[in-house]
């Protein structure tokens, strides 16, 4: 078994992998920059007990984490709860991904994953929106290699700024308004938040649609993950094939191509 550990801003998404790719369980726990290694090992060695996993069965670990303080914090925590030497999504590892930005050392670690899985499981090009903290809209060319992308607001931010910059709106949940002109202010704030999330997205990828026809792509795939992206991307009018696993598919693709010396040490 693989544990595959994706690391954003607000949470951290732990999968187990089993001998034959398929993802087991996926459990998600706070991303705390103030934890040490042991106490994220105490707290990773329980969610992952409680979820019937036998400790001993994992043979591998990979991290793919934008939070460099709690990198390494993560990867001694694997080491102290399974003996095992986690791969860390970085310069120097193997992706069979090219990237062909002005800074290819300053990618995170997610957009890789998410692009490495995109280029192994859909039609190329292919158009990645990750909906985390932030939104990120990236695209794989044709000829598989990563060209760059956008970056916006996540949702939550959104509504954390419009929130905390108002007097009398409240707190409300993510949720569709029960009809686009609503006609009340929780019901306004579900209708600016979800259809404006929407049109941000479907403007950004009508430029990148534009942008691959002008190169000559007449058909291209355009794949959705991250916590949002349920919610959000069926409102948009593009068509968005949903895959809420897709980063951590990723993550299994870059341990296999870098498996050799990954073994268990105890």
């Amino acid at each position: 078994m693989i544990l595959a550990i994706d690391t954003g801003n607000t949470h951290t998404v732990i999968g187990c992998i089993d001998s034959d790719g398929q993802i087991v369980h996926i459990m998600r726990m706070e991303s705390n920059h103030y934890k040490t290694e042991h106490e994220y090992a105490a707290n990773m060695k329980l969610i992952l007990e409680l979820n019937g996993v036998n400790l001993r069965r994992i043979e591998g670990a990979v991290i793919s984490s934008v939070v460099p303080p709690l990198t390494i914090v993560l990867k001694k925590a694997v080491k102290i709860i399974t003996g095992v030497d986690a791969l860390v999504v970085g310069a120097g590892i193997k992706t069979g991904l090219p990237i062909m930005i002005d800074d290819p050392g300053t990618i995170a670690a997610d957009l890789v994953a998410t692009a490495v899985a995109a280029k192994e499981y859909y039609p190329l090009p292919c158009i990645i929106i990750d909906m985390g903290t932030a939104t990120t809209v990236t695209v794989v060319d044709r000829n598989g290699r990563y060209i760059g992308g956008a970056i916006l607001p996540g949702v939550g931010l959104s509504m954390d700024a419009l929130t905390k910059g108002t007097s009398l709106l409240p707190k409300i949940e993510i949720v569709p308004p029960n009809k686009v002109i609503a006609t009340n202010t929780v019901e306004c704030m579900k209708a600016g938040i979800i259809f404006g999330a929407a049109g941000a997205i479907d403007g950004v990828l009508d430029r990148f649609t534009d942008s691959l026809q002008a190169t000559g792509d007449e058909e291209w795939s355009i794949v959705a993950t991250g916590g949002l992206a349920g919610t959000i991307c069926p409102c948009c009018r593009h068509n968005i094939t949903l895959d809420e696993n897709l980063l951590l598919k990723g993550l299994l693709i870059i341990w296999e191509k870098n498996r050799g010396n990954r073994r268990k040490t105890r």
